[in-house]
């Protein structure tokens, strides 16, 4: 659900006024009850399409062994990633096992999980990014196109879309997925075009914030996700930087105190990773916030996706489109075909969704239909209200412009809503 936050150049202006302007505009319009999925008698819950079809008796197996055959033949909506048993026996060869049996059943788990997003999501639905939802592991599956074909993950391709269940869809793929494990930095580390770059996060230390991929929140183990923007050796090397002392010398950089915040080649590292997790599909024409939140980079969406755009002169630094979606087990990556220097990018607007909350984002809620909470004191931190109940919802079929989720109240309430500190928006 989107929230407006304006940016002009003009004083600083109050908050609380807008801020109330701004809740009345979120919750007036969310009043809807939430509309639980209704499975279509006339087509085979995905169980049961499973078991029934002979050329998938191996995925079968390992629904089965994981338990979750009772799960997808009563609840719904499901997209699964369906390999077929020449996909499943190409990857026990590839792993040196004989059959699933070898496997241990944590990985099992995780395995099936992988294939499976707890939403509807058919081959329209899928362009150049990610799929818009999470697998059942938290893990987002990156999709691009070669010719015709979709492509997942960089090697899975579809070969069969569509396949209509009554309690969601499958497509086949021709290659088992493989669960993700690398963090962003690792994966930045072990690519040999990317050795400048991957040395500037590792001697300012920005490697170990890459690096994190859960930690401890409350009683609950919580996600990081990042994005890194990273600049292939060849790019620096077209500006006569063939080292990591060059690097540094072309920032104007003390080498002694890279890993202050403020040391100019420790901003300059900065600026290449974002708070947040964006696939080129999740990218749109505003600002995203670096790793400090104490400045931003400029996102334009239109002939191609521009980073730090400059009407004036007409020039940004571009993705590598064909290097970049790379997936991480905490964040997507990213090559990038210019330096990108620190600059502090014009004000623009920027949306921010409330139901973007961290502390949000970590509830049950995420991934069920709807969830309703009654503290308005401690539920959350950034959010508090006084009135009957809180309720979060998701419905897929929800406009897109709200991204198929919001928050609502009934009845008399008060709230208020803290949102993300950053010096450079006025409210």
């Amino acid at each position: 659900m989107k929230t407006y936050i304006r940016q002009i150049d003009y004083g600083k202006v109050k908050s609380r006024f807008f801020l109330l302007a701004l809740v009345l505009t979120i919750f007036t319009f969310c009043k809807q009850d939430p509309q639980l999925w209704k499975v279509n008698s006339t087509e085979q819950v995905a169980s049961d399409y499973i078991k029934s079809k002979p050329e998938y008796s191996e995925f079968a197996k390992l629904v089965e062994m994981t338990g979750l055959d009772p799960l997808l033949g009563i609840r719904g909506p499901y997209t699964i990633m369906l390999p077929n048993n020449d996909a499943m026996f190409a990857y026990y060869k590839q792993k040196g096992v004989n059959s699933l049996n070898d496997f241990d059943p944590k990985f099992l788990s995780s395995l099936v999980r992988n294939h499976l997003i707890t939403n509807e999501i058919n081959s329209s639905d899928i362009g150049l990014g990610a799929i818009r939802d999470t697998n059942a592991i938290g893990d987002y599956l990156v999709t691009e196109f070669q010719g015709a074909d979709i492509i997942l993950n960089k090697y899975s391709k579809i070969i069969k879309r569509d396949v209509r269940l009554a309690n969601g869809y499958a497509h086949v793929v021709d290659k088992v997925i493989e669960p993700l494990t690398k963090d962003v930095y690792t994966m930045v580390s072990e690519d040999p075009s990317c050795k400048i770059f991957a040395e500037g996060l590792k001697i300012t230390k920005l490697k170990d914030t890459l690096q994190v991929i859960s930690f401890l929140y409350g009683n609950h183990l919580a996600r990081t996700r990042f994005t890194v923007l990273a600049v292939p050796d060849t790019v620096y090397q077209r500006y006569g930087i063939n080292n990591i002392g060059d690097l540094i010398k072309w920032t104007g950089a003390n080498p002694d105190s890279v890993t202050y915040l403020n040391n100019p080649f420790y901003r300059y590292m900065e600026y290449h990773c974002m708070n947040g997790t964006y696939y080129l599909s999740d990218l749109n024409t505003q600002l995203y916030p670096i790793l400090s939140s104490d400045n931003n980079i400029s996102m334009t969406i239109d002939t191609d996706y521009k980073i730090n755009y400059l009407p004036k002169t007409k020039t940004y630094t571009a993705f590598n489109v064909p290097a970049s979606n790379y997936p991480t087990k905490n964040g997507a990556l990213h090559f990038i075909n210019g330096l990108l220097p620190v600059i502090q990018p014009e004000p623009m607007v920027i949306i921010y969704e409330t139901t973007d909350f961290f502390d949000l984002k970590q509830r049950d809620c995420f991934g069920k239909y709807y969830e309703k909470y009654s503290d308005g004191e401690h539920t959350f931190a950034k959010i508090h209200w006084v009135g009957d109940y809180l309720q979060y919802y998701y419905k897929p079929t929800q406009p897109e412009n709200m991204h198929y989720d919001a928050l609502n109240m009934i009845g008399f309430w008060k709230l208020s809503v803290t949102f993300p500190k950053n010096d450079e928006r006025k409210v």
